[in-house]
């Protein structure tokens, strides 16, 4: 026993054995229709996002208009998607110029890195206790578009929105399968690492621009 690693684990296994801590009382919150949206939507834009209620219809179109008052040159996107198709159909040429996440990440690094302007993903849903969007990241739509141009647009139905954690893990049946990696994401990206000082964008995407899509 003359290795650390096997004093550390002898003296772990010597240490008096104790009762785990109860659990702290918890009981999960649970919001009607209007105050979950209220709750997500607050929630999201104290962590400095920029929420956008929206229908199926005309979220292309608004998009455009919001991206257009930012000076946004390009946006990179998912043509293979619902979404995508649906973008690329509205705009026809018109609006940002829209970069199409059609070919293996080796040969779109450069895109994403240093000329892409934004990104938009869609949001498998959304958590209104702490303004959650969550994200499976697919090969159409790589982890790296929600982390790596400056301004990230996440789209979310309104339906898909859940009270907490908690119940989005039932409701979207994770026990029975997840991909490589969940995301959640809950504002831009954002440190306090140096002198505890807040800063947007230092690690991911300095903004966030939110569709919430509800009824048309």
């Amino acid at each position: 026993m003359n290795s650390p690693r096997e004093r550390i684990l002898a003296r772990l296994k010597a240490a008096p054995q104790t009762a785990a801590p109860l659990r702290p009382d918890w009981a999960p919150p649970a919001y009607d229709a209007s105050a979950r949206k209220a709750k997500f939507k607050a929630m999201l834009e104290a962590s400095h996002a920029d929420v956008h209620e929206v229908t199926a219809a005309d979220w292309p179109q608004r998009l455009k208009t919001i991206l257009a008052n930012k000076g946004v040159g390009n946006m990179v996107y998912a043509p293979a998607t619902p979404a995508g198709r649906q973008l690329a159909d509205s705009w026809a040429g018109s609006g940002p110029e829209l970069l199409a996440y059609d070919r293996p990440v080796e040969d779109f690094k450069e895109v994403l890195v240093a000329k892409a302007d934004a990104a938009l993903t869609t949001a498998r849903g959304g958590i209104a206790q702490t303004g959650s969007l969550v994200l499976w990241p697919t090969s159409d739509e790589p982890r790296l578009m929600s982390l790596l141009p400056p301004i990230h647009v996440a789209l979310v139905e309104e339906s898909s929105l859940t009270d907490s954690l908690a119940e989005t893990i039932r409701v979207q049946g994770w026990a029975s399968g997840m991909p490589t990696n969940a995301v959640l994401v809950s504002g831009p990206s954002k440190t306090a690492d140096i002198e505890q000082t807040l800063a947007y964008g230092v690690h991911g995407p300095k903004e966030l621009i939110v569709l919430l899509i509800g009824k048309d």
